[in-house]
Parts: C-alpha cells; structure tokens; sequence
C-alpha cells in the first residue's frame, strides 16, 4: 500500500469517526477493530502534529484544528472518489448519503430514493429524513434536500420546485365557511414551526396581501402533529397541497380560503461545489429532480 493511500486511510477513517461521534461505531461500520481505528486516528494526529479530537469518558469532540482538517478530508476524499469514478471502468456504485425532509422525504421522495438504488445496484444508500439544520461537511452528507432556504454557503443551493401551501380546517371547527382571511383571527391555529406563528401572511391570485394573527392553539415542529390537530378541529393549519390532496378529496379537511394562499416554500438540494461532485450524485440529483416534477402542489422552476 502506498504512502498516499494509507494517508487517504487514515482521513477516512477519522472523518468516519467525527461523522459517528464513536470510534467504536466508526470501527464497525469500517470492519476494524476499535483498537486499529484508535491506532489509525494517532497515527493521523502524528503525522499532522496536532490533536484533532478531544475524548472524554461519554464523548468525543473536534477541536479547531480537527474541524479545519475535517473540512479538508471531505475535498480530498471527495477527490478521490472523482477520479476513480473518472478512470475506471465501472457501473455506477458507491455510498450515497442523503437528507431529505421528514414528509416530503417520506411520502413523496423515498420512492424516487428507492428506485434509483434499483436501477443501480451498487449504490449503498443512507437516507435520512430530518427537518433540522445540519452540519453538512461533519456529518459527511453528499446531499441535503431541504425545505426553505439553506443556511451555508459554502454550499451550491439547486431549486427544485415550489410548494403551493393552503389554509386547512376540519368542517367540525367552523360553523361556516371564512369570507376573508380577517375571519381567521377568530380561529384557532395549529401553526407549524418555524414557517408559521402567530403571524400568517397571505397573498391572493391578484397580488393583495393581509397578515393573520390568529391565536395559537399548539406550536410544533412537526408536520405530521400539526395536520393531526387539523384533523381534529384543534385549530387551522397551512399546509401543503400535496400532503392534504387526499384529505380534501375525501372531505375530512377543506381548504377555506381558496383565493388565499400562504406563501411558497422553496424545494432546495444544497450540495459541494461542482468539482468534488461524483458521477453517482450528479445522476441521483437529477432523478430526485425528475420526480419532484411529477408531485402535484410542487410547481417546477
């Protein structure tokens, strides 16, 4: 083995390790044992000359230097995988490891996840759905699909679509039908953090603007929560139209002010610049983006 692949060894190993927050568990995922991961770790921090995780009884952390090189590990990681893809002459395969949205990641896009690993048998998936920010370069993600806007900008943001989101209520919350959105000051809401509060503005087809400020029944952070308490007659809630296009069909929600809606929210795929990009990413973005087209509720740019 030579000298740089055994140091191209030891930086995935130790990005493994800062991704897993456990030597142990990266060891595992690697086939090594937790001694040769330990030795592998020292044997970076040698060669560098500085330490690059603390380790404590319960946990470990990276310092600054071991941020900094972690930053670094992931280009040149990346780097290598480019170029093997580039010279060899082989189907398309390797780990991809992607963040997607919790209902959107659920119900919509797991099966575009799903038929592209059949398509190309040897991709080895990691699909993770979470609604929170992330650190994308420590937790070694090749994509992040997410709802709203994309708090880092060492990151190219792609568009994806626009997701149409209405005002929803069970027939049971109101004895009859709002005529203006100021009607909905006089209901409850089910509000959806972080994109609703105990402000909701709205826009109609014309341009015209009005801001809500209905009281607020429950605040969570879950979608899934807030169109059970939709569902209930809790209180109203904005949501999109593609997670209620059955409830509307059937009757059990119906969209209230149908000239009104809130504003949309922006589809994003945030990914590393181009050049560290791998032939498996750039096919698994466009699949992803093909069948977003195919989603009612989401307009396409």
């Amino acid at each position: 083995m030579s000298k740089s692949l055994d140091r191209l060894t030891l930086l995935s190993n130790f990005a493994r390790i800062a991704e897993r927050g456990s030597i142990s568990a990266a060891a595992r995922d690697q086939n090594l044992s937790q001694a040769s991961a330990s030795r592998q770790l020292a044997a970076l921090e040698t060669q560098l000359g500085v330490q690059l995780i603390q380790r404590t009884t319960h946990a470990l952390a990276l310092t600054k230097a071991g941020q900094d090189c972690l930053q670094e590990a992931r280009i040149l990681l990346d780097g290598w995988e480019v170029l093997t893809e580039k010279v060899g002459d082989t189907a398309i395969g390797g780990a991809l490891k992607i963040i997607a949205p919790v209902a959107l990641g659920q119900k919509q896009l797991a099966r575009a996840a799903l038929s592209f690993q059949q398509a190309h048998p040897g991709i080895r998936l990691t699909w993770l759905l979470d609604d929170a920010p992330i650190r994308f370069s420590e937790i070694g993600c090749d994509l992040w699909i997410k709802v709203g806007a994309v708090p880092d900008d060492t990151l190219i943001v792609q568009p994806l679509g626009q997701v149409e989101r209405l005002i929803v209520a069970a027939p049971a919350l109101m004895s009859r039908k709002p005529a203006t959105p100021n009607d909905l000051n006089a209901l409850p809401c089910a509000a959806l953090a972080p994109f609703e509060g105990g402000k909701v503005p709205l826009h109609d087809a014309c341009g015209d603007q009005v801001t809500i400020t209905p009281p607020v029944a429950i605040t969570t952070n879950n979608i899934f929560a807030a169109h059970q308490a939709a569902l209930t007659g809790l209180g109203f809630a904005v949501m999109p139209k593609w997670f209620v296009a059955d409830d509307l069909a059937t009757g059990a929600l119906i969209d209230i002010l149908s000239d009104w809606r809130a504003p949309s929210l922006t589809v994003n795929a945030a990914f590393l610049p181009a050049q560290r990009q791998t032939q498996r990413l750039r096919l698994f973005r466009n699949h992803i983006a093909q069948a977003i087209t195919a989603i009612d509720g989401i307009a396409v740019p």
